[in-house]
């Protein structure tokens, strides 16, 4: 198992207003030990705009060579179409795009989230809009599969479609070996066992996280590590609070996240956090514990 960390930590949030280039993330990432980065394909880190070509991308992997870093994900911008409400085309055309920086970088997957916000769809539409998405997701999955990449949804609060039963039944309905669950250990906690942001009746899993992650089995494709404390980072999608301030009992999940076959990477997400830049080194150790402790 390779650790690698998601660079939009230092873009977002507190960061925004004075982001850490990509190039020093990735430096003080090998300076600690990681083995890889999950790249932000949004401003002011790898986008489509800034690296439009496959000459400027090579530059990006050289850079990550010489660092000795692979690379463990791809989290695409796609915000500028909703794939629920949005054109179907223009989404996929898009996709396209991103699928191809995925190819030029060398990164195994791509990151999709619904777009939507919850209470964004009209109850008279809603299975309607799930299966709609699910077609859309069906023919992205179908084309990221001939370029070799992995396609993974990150559920959430932020999102539509974030009840565990709706997770799976979008996935049984997206209908593709191609298409996998990114299993976000704060998302899970916060659509399990609080139950945020959902439509309609609240749905919660009696046995929380773990129940989740059975429930999800056969249908992840990636991970993502963090702890949570229930609450949610300006009222829309999970607090993504450090190792061992929360509530997750990692010493328990770990062995069966470890179970997962397929998996290569766990990724530390400590998106939207105050202070991630402080937290780099500690996070990575914490999660190298928890892979010691996991094995043994």
């Amino acid at each position: 198992m390779k650790i690698s960390i998601g660079s939009w930590a230092f873009a977002w949030g507190e960061y925004a207003a004075n982001p850490i280039p990509f190039d020093r993330v990735v430096r003080r990432l090998a300076e600690v030990g990681y083995d890889g980065v999950e790249i932000c394909g949004f401003p002011p880190h790898v986008t489509l705009d800034a690296y439009p070509d496959a000459a400027s991308r090579r530059q990006v992997v050289r850079m990550l060579t010489d660092l000795g870093l692979g690379v463990s994900g791809y989290a695409a911008d796609f915000t500028s179409v909703n794939p629920v409400t949005g054109d179907k085309q223009k989404y996929l055309d898009l996709f396209r795009r991103n699928v191809q920086m995925c190819v030029d970088l060398g990164s195994p997957s791509i990151r999709v989230d619904t777009v939507a916000a919850p209470g964004s769809i009209p109850d008279a539409d809603y299975e309607a809009a799930m299966m709609r998405l699910a077609d859309v997701w069906r023919e992205a999955a179908e084309i990221a599969a001939q370029a070799g990449v992995r396609v993974v949804w990150e559920f959430e609060p932020g999102f539509a479609f974030n009840k565990p039963s709706e997770v799976v039944r979008l996935h049984d309905a997206v209908a593709h070996p191609n298409f996998k669950i990114m299993f976000d250990t704060s998302h899970a906690y916060m659509c399990s066992v609080v139950g945020a942001r959902q439509h309609g009746e609240k749905e919660t899993l009696p046995g929380g996280v773990a129940e989740f992650l059975e429930r999800l089995k056969g249908r992840i494709g990636h991970i993502h590590l963090i702890d949570s404390d229930g609450t949610l980072h300006d009222g829309e999608t999970s607090t993504h609070r450090p190792f061992g301030e929360g509530l997750i009992d990692f010493d328990a999940l770990a062995p069966k996240l470890l179970a997962i076959p397929g998996i290569q990477w766990w990724c530390v997400d400590l998106c939207f956090w105050p202070g991630a830049w402080e937290l780099v080194d500690t996070s990575r150790k914490f999660v190298s514990a928890l892979l010691e402790k996991a094995r043994a």
